[in-house]
């Protein structure tokens, strides 16, 4: 008889956990406002159970690393460009690695001086320091100062860095490119291609020595000039890797479907986003506009290097 109840009592037991599990499952689409149910609660336990693919150094037989750019006025890209403004539900890409940035651990790097790759082997930039790095520049309205607005500020009470509400609008509205570090490998062992991106870098054009440079530019517009113009626009790097975490927890804005529900790492991990090539790790190690002024010559090797990386995967296997 004992034996008995303690059977009884087990099932019980069982049964009201699954009943429990299966209520915590159904989720309503609409909350008690009648508003769309965003599950903010599985998108945070996600970010620390995300899937990483390791791949045995000795299945890979040929890699490249490429440069891409994100233009955010493609449409394609709009998702993550929007809203400028961040909401309750939604932010945009620069706002999840400003704020991973400047209110949690996310670690920014440095480039190289006078290039664009990052500087890996730096320490990283301290949150004391993220204010020379993102800061808006224009000039005065004598026109012959310089005029700084940061847009990262310290907080008087808690004395810890915040983002500027008063300069977030302007600086978001205009950062409009980003780089995104890329290599593509092929894994012998599954006979399949990968694409996998490394780190990601914001460009932004206003800041002091651009803005000093503008009238030589001006002048200037070919070779040497828009490559200075171009590798002073990146701000900083950050590692993919590290910034996933904060990626997987943002939905982004839907584009006609209200019920999508695509995080900014599904954005990336799918490669969903358009971009075109700056450039790949080559023997002279310069990218395409420092090789290149005329914009045919460019868009003729940026085809090339495509085709490559498209037909590589059959001529591996024919060799």
């Amino acid at each position: 008889m004992k034996k008995f109840n303690l059977v009884y009592i087990f099932v019980c037991v069982a049964l009201s956990v699954i009943n429990a599990q299966n209520k915590e499952e159904v989720l309503p689409f609409f909350d008690k406002s009648g508003r769309v149910a965003l599950q903010t609660t599985e998108m945070k336990s996600l970010a620390d159970t995300i899937a990483v693919v390791n791949h045995r150094r000795d299945d890979i037989v040929w890699s490249r690393i490429v440069y891409r750019i994100l233009d955010m006025r493609e449409k394609q890209n709009s998702q993550v460009y929007f809203p400028i403004t961040p909401t309750e539900k939604y932010k945009s890409l620069f706002r999840v690695i400003l704020e991973a940035t400047v209110n949690d651990t996310l670690k920014p790097y440095e480039k190289k001086e006078f290039d664009i790759q990052p500087f890996w082997d730096k320490e990283p930039i301290c949150k004391d320091k993220l204010s020379d790095f993102y800061v808006i520049c224009d000039w005065d309205s004598t026109n012959t100062k310089i005029r700084k607005t940061p847009l990262v500020v310290n907080n008087k009470i808690t004395n810890k860095p915040e983002i500027s509400s008063y300069a977030y609008a302007d600086y978001a509205g205009k950062q409009l490119k980003y780089i995104v570090q890329e290599i593509v490998f092929f894994n012998k062992h599954y006979s399949k291609m990968y694409t996998k991106v490394i780190a990601i870098a914001p460009i932004y054009i206003y800041n002091e020595t651009n803005v000093t440079n503008m009238n030589v530019l001006g002048t200037n517009k070919t070779g040497e000039g828009i490559w200075n113009f171009f590798q002073n626009s990146v701000v900083c790097w950050y590692l993919y890797d590290e910034l996933r975490p904060y990626l997987a927890k943002q939905l982004i804005i839907p584009n006609g479907n209200e019920n999508q529900r695509i995080t900014f790492d599904d954005f990336f991990s799918q490669r969903l986003y358009y971009s075109y090539l700056l450039g790949d790790s080559n023997m002279f190690d310069k990218m395409f506009l420092q090789t290149y002024s005329n914009p045919v010559d460019i868009r003729r090797e940026q085809l090339r290097i495509e085709y490559e990386l498209m037909n590589i995967e059959q001529d591996i296997w024919e060799q």
